[in-house]
């Protein structure tokens, strides 16, 4: 079945569940047992619930894996696979990552003996140089947050398989939808969920998802030992808002290429970062392992960290917040808002200008965003 279908249907039977169409939510927190250790499949609602599990199935077909693990955040999924790790091991990691990575990676995990080298994933002899003997792990984020950078997965999943590292993919950005890291040889692919699977703003949730049987059972035992688990609800919420990310996705595609062309016609934006660009220095990777270019821009303006805060204040259309991925279209300034806790030094030498803005691109009416935004750059 093609994706849209898979999206709608996988994973769920409503003759399961008499004939109910959509997936019940279960907020039940424990569950009846006939006698010690005799239950129907689920006994404590952190190591399991129905309404979770239907979603994991569906979450485990639209990435073409075999086995998948919703969590109480992105952030938990990350958790849960760093710890995967030992004390002394050692990850390599995509330079320009999302801001709560850095902060997890470098803040939490080096405090335990975990040991994480930063290098510009783009280019493959970035990541081949950095290997070492007690390396384990390569942590890969394409489109990058925030500056869109595109590595290629099939040829660092591979260098990562040829020296026995096990690979994994932050597919927040493009969803799904327009790129199935497993496919391209990634050992693990995760999500934040709140962003594009979700796609309402309304949920908070991740997920990592497999092939390997393995992975799975040690990213599940640390999910169930640490307890970040998602609500039934919250489950829920990410199972309906699945069912319709194919159209959300084509449309806010649509939004962000109309976008993209004014941008690049505005005499106060230096530069426009987005992979469909011929100009994007990997543009060409990016057409090769993605459906589209996906609905996340970011551009610099020629002014200081106050001139972007304007640009990004008082919009009437654009909401000005951080995540991304929602029907609404959001703008930040990475700078102030979801880079701030990454030291100024370190988003400098990443190309993370004071006057970068990122935006992610909603489903609203083109014509109002442009307009909008036209706005905003005009107000300084």
């Amino acid at each position: 079945m093609h994706f849209e279908t898979r999206a709608i249907h996988a994973g769920y039977d409503p003759f399961d569940h008499f004939g109910a169409v959509n997936p019940p939510v279960f907020l039940s927190s424990t569950f009846a047992q006939s006698g010690p250790g005799k239950h129907q499949g689920y006994e404590y609602a952190r190591s399991g619930n129905p309404t979770r599990k239907a979603l994991e199935q569906v979450l485990a077909n639209i990435e073409d894996g075999e086995y998948a693990c919703a969590f109480s955040s992105g952030l938990g999924a990350t958790d849960s696979i760093i710890k995967l790790l030992s004390a002394g091991d050692h990850c390599v990691v995509a330079d320009d990552v999302y801001g709560g990575t850095f902060r997890i990676f470098d803040k939490t995990f080096s405090r335990f003996g975990i040991e994480f080298t930063w290098v510009d994933t783009t280019d493959p002899a970035n990541v081949a140089a950095a290997l070492k003997d007690n390396t384990k792990m390569l942590f890969l984020e394409t489109p990058s947050n925030p500056l869109l950078k595109i590595s290629d997965i099939a040829a660092l999943t591979k260098l990562a398989r040829d020296k026995g590292i096990t690979s994994v993919v932050d597919n927040t950005f493009a969803s799904p939808y327009l790129q199935r890291p497993l496919e391209l040889g990634a050992d693990i692919v995760m999500h934040s969920c709140t962003k594009y699977l979700g796609g309402h703003s309304d949920v908070v949730m991740g997920a990592a998802v497999t092939r390997d049987q393995k992975l799975h059972e040690g990213i599940s035992f640390n999910q169930n030992a640490s307890g970040a688990v998602p609500g039934g609800l919250d489950c829920y919420l990410v199972h309906r808002g699945i069912k319709t990310l194919g159209v959300r996705m084509e449309k806010a595609c649509d939004n962000a290429e109309q976008i993209v062309s004014f941008l690049l016609e505005h005499k106060r934006v230096t530069k426009v970062f987005y992979p469909a660009l011929d100009a994007h220095p990997n543009h060409d990777v990016a057409a090769k392992q993605m459906k589209r270019f996906g609905a996340m821009i970011s551009f610099e303006i020629d002014g200081s960290v106050a001139d972007g805060e304007k640009v990004v204040s008082d919009r009437r259309v654009w909401t000005l917040g951080e995540s991304l991925g929602g029907v609404e279209s959001l703008l930040e300034h990475p700078a102030s808002m979801t880079h701030a806790s990454i030291p100024k030094e370190l988003r400098a030498k990443a190309g993370l200008n004071d006057g970068l803005i990122r935006l992610s691109v909603g489903i609203e009416d083109p014509r109002d965003l442009i307009e909008d935004l036209r706005n905003g750059l005009e107000s300084y």
